[in-house]
């Protein structure tokens, strides 16, 4: 491993339903703050839909870019620039050769609203009042090529769609860009928006969605066993991945090492998780071994954890085989519901931002814990301890998409 280079954190960004900005939504995580609540549209009683709540965007991407910007974009990728812009500045706007300059921003379901409202006006009005712009918004990269048109990048812009483990390989895919030699510095993130009728009708189908709309704030609760499923949500993470001799060269403040990343798939089903989590198994211990750290380093997790009866036990009975009993476990969902693409991305940002302030955040809505869980859930902001440490991110997607990603403090 010793002539791959070190590869850093240098710029966060996020805009989530807990908070417009990363370090807005880092208080309210820290602070155990819901960012569930019913809807107020008028589609919800005009579908009659059998939930009635969502994790929205605590600040509407509307308030920081400007109008013609919007008009041109679906709001998944109004959220991504967002983010990213964020993330950007905050690693100091580097002047860098657009040719050393990759992106990775990924998103499950793309441009979901431009394409039902695309379909509507082509129903309602006919083919002449449909945009000209409606494939460049509602195609999956287009999220991707907006931050490439942001950053100036031409080392390769890139879209790993795999579901709700798509934010999470977005980041993968970055850190091997800049091991690989592509580029020195990478725009990475997942970004989704989809609190839209159809997707809520079809996940309640799946009998997915909790149905907590008499306590929204309440609904997401993982590991509890009055769990009864997840919440949607919407929003974006962003993290500015670059090589560390790159970034201290320049004087870039580092937050944290991508130490390592794994990735497996199920190969078992197009929705439902193995039941023995043997191939998430497989994607955090490729985790380790690619970061050459062993289980006792890592001290955090934040785990995928959607509040599903299934899911929750699965991964985290898979985590403590894996990292052993030392491992203080997070479940960041239970605040700002399922981000689906863009997940895996936003609590990233939340791993890197418990290393550096070395404390993990709570899992709120936890007062009834399944028994004999087999590592500590946080309830309570918890002190992760001194010295060199390890965070791990895990998420999963429909279709056996497994991605466990490893950060070390700096």
């Amino acid at each position: 491993m010793s002539d791959v280079p070190a590869v850093v954190v240098t710029g966060l960004g996020a805009t989530s339903p807990i908070g417009g900005t990363a370090p807005d939504s880092w208080r309210a995580a820290l602070a155990g703050t819901s960012g569930v609540a019913t809807m107020t549209h008028d589609w919800v009683s005009q579908y009659e839909l059998p939930v009635t709540f969502a994790a929205e965007a605590a600040v509407d991407p509307g308030e920081v870019l400007a109008r013609p910007e919007t008009r041109r974009m679906d709001r998944a990728a109004q959220l991504a620039v967002a983010a990213t812009r964020e993330a950007w500045a905050d690693a100091g706007a580097p002047e860098v050769d657009g040719e050393r300059i990759g992106v990775a921003v990924s998103t499950g379901l793309g441009g979901l609203w431009t394409l039902m409202d695309s379909w509507d006006t082509l129903k309602e009005r006919g083919p002449r009042r449909v945009l000209p712009m409606t494939v460049p918004m509602l195609m999956p990269n287009s999220s991707a090529a907006y931050v490439s048109l942001d950053v100036g990048a031409k080392a390769g812009v890139h879209t790993t769609t795999s579901a709700c483990a798509s934010g999470a390989e977005a980041v993968a895919y970055g850190l091997e860009m800049i091991r690989s030699g592509r580029a020195d510095i990478v725009v990475t993130g997942g970004t989704e928006a989809s609190v839209h009728a159809l997707p809520i009708a079809a996940f309640a189908r799946m009998q997915a969605l909790s149905t907590r709309n008499d306590s929204p704030e309440t609904a997401s609760r993982p590991y509890d066993t009055t769990r009864d499923g997840f919440v949607l949500g919407e929003g974006a993470g962003a993290l500015v991945l670059e090589r560390e001799d790159h970034a201290r060269a320049r004087g870039a403040t580092i937050y944290a090492r991508v130490a390592g990343a794994g990735l497996s798939s199920d190969a078992h089903d197009i929705a439902a998780p193995e039941p023995t989590g043997e191939g998430q198994e497989r994607a955090m211990r490729s985790a380790l071994a690619d970061a050459g750290l062993t289980a006792a380093d890592v001290v955090h997790a934040n785990a995928h954890a959607t509040s599903t009866p299934a899911g929750d036990l699965t991964e985290i009975r898979a985590i403590a085989r894996v990292m052993g009993e030392g491992t203080v476990v997070s479940a960041t969902k239970s605040m700002t519901g399922h981000l689906l693409g863009g997940a895996g991305a936003l609590e990233s940002v939340f791993a890197v931002l418990a290393l550096r302030d070395r404390t993990a955040p709570p899992t709120i809505n936890l007062t009834s814990p399944e028994p004999d869980l087999p590592l500590p859930v946080a309830t309570a902001p918890t002190a992760l301890g001194a010295g060199q440490i390890a965070a791990l991110n895990n998420s999963f997607g429909f279709g056996g998409h497994n991605v466990s990603l490893i950060f070390t403090s700096v």
